[in-house]
């Protein structure tokens, strides 16, 4: 197990990061952001516009199913960044590799296949990297209660978590449920602690 995966998410009452830990380099701050196709999607800007404002240069890498959810254009327009969906054609140029990447929300298909290695889709071929590259990857689950109960979800998130990978729940207990259990959580879904976690990463 890697030292940095020693501590588990904790979240503080108003929903910020509070555990300690060394901080994202303030020089080089490019910050992926893959976005599955869930409820929150639509509202990936507010984590874009957040970043922006702690001087995050930011890339979306929707999944297939999340572009029901987003506008394209309007993302292109907001970071300045094309919206990776596909893999890119050798013509292409070379994205910067991130400093740091957010997978929000991740669901229980992405979590899982994540976990096993699987790159059958460019976003999870950029979380594989970012985990083997050992860059800040923070997840935020996006799971019902009965996805949530199941074996193979609770087995992903403790392989991620031998990998470094951190995860924000609802609380700073191991067994604590994801976001996506209650109706409410959509309009209470954490892209600041998401942020502010992979900013204090652990390690």
């Amino acid at each position: 197990m890697r030292a940095r995966s020693a501590d588990v998410t904790r979240l503080g009452s108003e929903g910020q990061a509070t555990e300690d830990g060394a901080k994202v380099s303030q020089v080089a701050r490019e910050l992926s952001v893959v976005v599955c196709g869930a409820a929150p999607t639509s509202d990936v800007g507010a984590l874009v516009r957040l970043a922006q404002q702690r001087s995050w240069t930011v890339r979306v890498i929707p999944t297939l199913e999340a572009l029901s959810f987003v506008d394209p254009d309007e993302l292109e327009a907001m970071t300045g960044s094309k919206v990776e969906v596909g893999y890119r054609s050798p013509a292409d140029p070379r994205p910067p590799r991130p400093d740091a990447l957010i997978v929000a929300p991740a669901t229980f298909n992405t979590v899982n296949k994540a976990a096993l290695g699987i790159t059958d889709t460019h976003a999870l071929g950029v979380i594989a990297e970012a985990i083997g590259r050992e860059v800040p990857v923070v997840m935020v689950p996006w799971v019902n209660a009965p996805l949530a109960g199941r074996e193979p979800f609770r087995r992903s998130v403790a392989l991620l978590r031998d990998e470094g990978v951190q995860f924000v729940l609802r609380s700073e207990d191991p067994a604590a449920r994801p976001f996506g259990v209650e109706n409410a959580d959509a309009a209470a879904f954490p892209w600041q602690p998401a942020l502010d976690l992979v900013e204090h990463f652990p390690g």
